[in-house]
């Protein structure tokens, strides 16, 4: 029965070509996904010399099977491909002492402190063993890093080294106690023969000796089967705060590659599944003076107890519950962030995604005071918070008094100061847009912030005084501005684009009114051949009054009664509807394709995108497929009433969390759409990973209605259209399992008007040219038939 499915599987996913694809467009599909080979390698991750005199970026302008390092003087001129020597002594990322003129980074495992000023570069470790994560001691003499499982201070002045940490792995080895007719007979031993006293006696005296002669050593902390997760280090290297890491005992799923060197089958391991048992972290305290160590206490943090408000769903009145766990919940530490005269903070997140702490910690007991309390009966989340458990939110010192931060507080997140001592908070930025990033100057005098301030369609730069005060914007032209600064802040690397211009490289000076220059040119001349759309961003009014943004794709003279497709981005938390090169830039040149042939496009930033503040986030929770997807309806509405679309020609497509919400549109509300593409799609909650579905559905075991609710195989019997799922089967991400249990769904419901392509070689991210290109003719040839 098994061989018979699987063969009415495969001749499903294999249809008939036939004629070749029509195409009144000067593009096509096979070059549109040939990507960076058609469009140019786009300038990637610059970061500048420490003189200022140079910009450093990843490139790739002669097409090389690779991209190569380069760097152009901040002054202009033609960049140059940077020298394998040169690049031995580079490094993007370090730590410098606070007047920057030394710098102290790791590279391939060892370390090397650069004197800027001389342009000289010490090599500190050249060992076979990997040395990493350097930083300066509070008083800039020492070098403090880590090897193994023990940290290290190096000695800037005399090149010293001295062990701080007395970690090790495994457990102490103790001796069996002796069994009684043991002891016995060594009693008896030593009673009947001097010569045995006399020798035990001389080595107890031989073991006092050297125990006085022998240097006091830290007594061994163990760390048994736990691993070291974490640490930072007081200024004065005193107290080492490490955390300790218990795996989860959760089981990884496997991924099966078919296609591979050997010949053989292969197998990977990939995450294990949400609700599976989680790692736990332990947060310590080292104190070197006392040889001691020590818990950090959280207990005492206000709402450590409270059980998370969903679980009010499932009582009853024959069952109330209980509003309190009896023990704390499980809590992530990051941090502690210490300023220059020793106090510690450390933000501290629940590990059910509902709360997060910024708290005071009391190095000498392990004691904490919260000072800052953000709760979120949805998930913790937002520009500079993070939803990501294991990554820490923006938490900084502006002086030995005051801290700064970001918080959702408003409904938006913005920049914050909190003064430790007076618990007085002060909002520095206020208003309905977000703070995408914040950093302090050198002095500490002024405000680095990236957002979205002037539209929630671009992004600019701007300074701000530390106190508070207006925004300077730096930047000027419409869409987004990625900004390094150089050593001296008098200038700015900026990685800027448009809706229709890709990323390229520019230098400006820190001021407004100071012109951006071009310093790289990328893109190929196939790409500038196309005159590509600037696509409209407009806004349509879904059925609960809310205003949607949204971007749309118009063919050139359209007439009433034409086709449209709705594009869905993935993750759910990301933006598409921006006046900024898109990371789907293979999906715009698609839409661009997909105009020229009398399509009407809209892309939209559903609820859940990024960059529309925490209630457009957090609209899904509990109910992915709810108003996220009602938003492609209403909006597949507003192309009928507003642009006059024919009701019966509308497609959907999407990958991911865009396949999800395909997924879901072709089951519960059939007819809306006559046909979806449903790329590398979610299908079940129940089998994505922990990090990203327990914030916005809890736990299977835990939530049980949120997961059915949102999850598409629940619903399949629905579907009535026509169905094209694609999937690639080393997908760790979305694995192939996903869409192969679907398949089986569909078989056991009867349906017969869904097709199902498999990739063999692709994982979430298609690589390969071929695979991208096979999809999408796929995806058009589907409208094609459906809608035309």
């Amino acid at each position: 029965m098994r061989k018979t499915t699987l063969f009415a599987l495969l001749v499903l996913s294999l249809p008939a070509w036939g004629q070749p694809l029509q195409n009144a467009s000067t593009l096509n599909i096979e070059t549109i996904m040939q990507g960076e080979r058609f469009v140019g390698f786009l300038p990637e991750n610059p970061f500048w010399a420490e003189d200022g005199k140079f910009i450093y970026f990843s490139w790739n302008p002669g097409q090389d099977t690779l991209r190569s390092l380069y760097k152009v003087s901040a002054r202009g001129g033609a960049p140059q491909m940077v020298s394998a020597e040169e690049q031995r002594g580079l490094s993007s990322r370090g730590v410098y002492t606070r007047d920057r003129s030394r710098k102290v980074f790791e590279k391939n495992g060892d370390l090397f402190l650069l004197d800027i000023p001389h342009n000289q570069l010490l090599t500190v470790t050249a060992t076979l063993e990997d040395e990493h994560r350097p930083l300066f001691s509070g008083d800039e003499q020492s070098v403090v890093y880590q090897r193994g499982v023990n940290l290290f201070a190096w000695n800037c002045t005399d090149g010293s080294t001295v062990q701080l940490t007395p970690f090790q792995h495994g457990s102490p080895v103790t001796e069996a106690p002796q069994l009684a007719y043991e002891e016995w007979l060594e009693k008896d031993q030593l009673e009947l023969f001097e010569v045995l006293r006399e020798r035990k006696a001389e080595e107890g005296a031989r073991q006092r000796q050297r125990e006085t002669l022998e240097p006091k050593l830290p007594k061994t902390i163990y760390l048994e089967s736990r691993s070291l997760q974490d640490w930072k280090i007081s200024p004065d290297l005193r107290y080492v705060v490490y955390q300790l890491q218990t795996n989860g005992t959760g089981g990884s799923t496997k991924v099966p590659a078919y296609v591979s060197e050997s010949g053989f089958v292969e197998y990977s391991s990939a995450r294990p599944k949400v609700g599976s048992p989680q790692r736990k972290l332990q947060t310590f305290i080292y104190d070197r003076a006392r040889d001691t160590s020590y818990a950090l206490h959280l207990d005492s943090l206000p709402g450590m107890f409270d059980k998370p408000a969903f679980l009010k769903a499932y009582e009853t009145d024959t069952a109330p519950g209980d509003s309190l766990y009896h023990a704390p919940r499980a809590t992530v530490v990051h941090g502690p962030y210490f300023s220059e005269d020793g106090k510690a903070v450390a933000e501290v997140k629940a590990l059910d995604n509902k709360d997060r702490w910024i708290v005071l910690v009391d190095l000498a007991d392990g004691s904490v005071r919260s000072l800052e309390r953000q709760h979120d009966d949805a998930w913790i989340g937002g520009p500079g918070i993070s939803g990501w458990n294991f990554a820490g939110g923006k938490l900084g010192w502006v002086d030995d008094q005051t801290l700064f931060f970001q918080s959702e507080e408003t409904g938006y997140s913005h920049l914050y100061v909190l003064n430790v001592d007076t618990g007085k908070k002060t909002a520095l930025t206020s208003g309905a847009f977000e703070i995408i990033e914040a950093d302090l100057s050198q002095d500490k005098q002024t405000f680095f912030i990236t957002s979205n301030k002037e539209s929630p369609h671009e992004r600019h730069f701007y300074r701000m005084p530390v106190k508070g005060g207006r925004m300077e914007r730096l930047t000027m032209e419409p869409g987004s501005h990625q900004v390094v600064l150089s050593p001296d802040e008098k200038s700015m690397a900026v990685l800027y684009s448009y809706s229709n211009k890709p990323w390229e490289l520019y230098v400006k000076e820190t001021a407004f009114n100071s012109p951006m220059r071009q310093l790289t040119a990328s893109t190929t001349e196939a790409f500038r051949a196309y005159s590509w759309r600037d696509p409209e961003i407009v806004y349509f009014t879904a059925r609960d009054g809310v205003k949607v943004p949204a971007r749309i794709y118009r063919p050139e003279n359209a007439q009433a009664g034409g086709p449209a497709i709705l594009f869905v981005h993935g993750a759910g938390y990301l933006q598409n509807v921006h006046r900024w090169w898109s990371s789907y830039y293979r999906e715009y040149m698609f839409h661009n394709l997909l105009a020229d042939n009398g399509y009407t496009v809209l892309d939209i930033d559903y609820r859940a995108s990024e960059g529309y503040g925490r209630d457009w986030r957090t609209a899904i929770y509990r109910h992915m497929g709810g108003k996220d997807l009602e938003d492609q309806i209403d909006g597949a509405d507003y192309l009928v009433k507003e642009w006059g679309i024919d009701p019966a020609r509308i497609g959907i497509y999407g990958g991911s969390y865009g396949g999800f919400i395909t997924l879901m549109a072709l089951f519960t509300s059939p007819g809306t759409f006559q046909c979806g593409a449903a790329l590398r799609s979610v299908t079940d909650w129940a089998h994505y990973n922990h990090p990203y579905t327990s914030n916005i559905l809890n736990t299977p075991v835990e939530d049980s209605i949120a997961f059915r609710q949102s999850s598409p195989i629940y619903f399949a019997e629905g579907l009535q259209d026509r169905l094209l799922i694609l999937h690639g089967m080393v997908d760790d991400n979305v694995q192939f399992q996903d869409v192969v249990r679907l398949a089986q769904r569909l078989i056991e419901l009867g349906k017969d008007n869904w097709e199902f392509a498999v990739f063999p070689v692709e994982s979430h991210g298609f690589v390969e040219p071929s695979s991208w290109a096979d999809e999408y003719k796929r995806i058009y040839r589907l409208m094609e038939e459906t809608l035309k």
